[in-house]
């Protein structure tokens, strides 16, 4: 009888370790820490990186583990960018902007081609596109030696799509007169000039470098500006320190106005 009490005593034990390991095992289960992804980067500049998931941040803020950076902020940031001309002035940035699925469709970049080669391979995600679009992209540069403008990290289709995005522009400005006026004249005074009215929305359109080339010389290249004055090109004969010849867009849109002039502009008016 006592070695059947005994017996009965062990395993009774046994059961009752059996119960409560197999609910610690089921507590760790619940409470365990999910494995973190790895992110991809772009490892590009000496401050910023931004990260496969969509976010940008301070290089010294990257997860040491998983390479991504802190989800703060906004996600697909456009910050500094164009969004007409899906070009921007900061390369992590651009390719934050880019990541946005509203803007970038997967099946249509992975069907390009990452060079002109026939023999060349096409982009295997989205975020290689971005990251060698935003980097490398000859819509960027003019005479192959010199920037545009400061929003030289574009991300935007080329070829086809770039005819697309050039026609849309068009179509935007379907029934209004471009009008390059003289020296010194507000836009509000070119139109009234010519029968019409400046139509300010559409100042918008014309204030990017490509846009402004079909129209002006832009001798002196194509450069950012703040003024109630632009899109213009910056006459011959003003003072050297204004840039004779250049062409000037505002990045701060809310400047942009019919009413603005200055001495030594000549401005680009959209009249009807």
């Amino acid at each position: 009888m006592g070695t059947i009490s005994t017996l009965s005593f062990l395993i009774l034990n046994l059961l009752i370790i059996f119960h409560f390991s197999l609910k610690a095992a089921a507590i760790r289960k619940d409470i365990g820490f999910q494995e973190k992804g790895i992110c991809r980067n772009t490892v590009q500049g000496r401050y910023l990186m931004s990260d496969d998931n969509g976010y940008v941040c301070d290089a010294l803020s990257v997860d040491p583990e998983s390479r991504c950076c802190p989800e703060l902020g906004d996600k697909f940031s456009c910050q500094g960018c164009n969004l007409l001309s899906q070009c921007c002035n900061s390369y992590e940035y651009c390719v934050s902007c880019c990541l946005n699925p509203s803007k970038t469709l997967q099946q249509h970049v992975i069907k390009v081609k990452i060079a002109k080669p026939t023999t060349a391979g096409t982009y295997a995600s989205v975020f290689d596109f971005c990251a060698g679009r935003c980097r490398h992209n000859s819509d960027s540069v003019v005479h192959e030696n010199a920037y545009l403008s400061d929003f030289h990290h574009c991300f935007s289709m080329p070829s086809k799509s770039q005819g697309a995005n050039s026609t849309q522009v068009e179509a935007r400005l379907s029934g209004i007169n471009i009008v390059v006026g003289r020296q010194g004249e507000s836009c509000d005074s070119v139109c009234k000039l010519n029968g019409q009215s400046c139509v300010p929305n559409k100042l918008l359109v014309l204030n990017q470098c490509d846009i402004m080339q079909k129209y002006m010389r832009c001798k002196g290249a194509c450069l950012a500006s703040m003024g109630a004055d632009q899109p213009a090109e910056v006459a011959d004969d003003a003072p050297k320190h204004l840039n004779p010849g250049a062409c000037l867009y505002t990045r701060t849109q809310s400047m942009l106005s019919c009413d603005g002039s200055h001495q030594h502009t000549r401005r680009l008016c959209p009249c009807a």
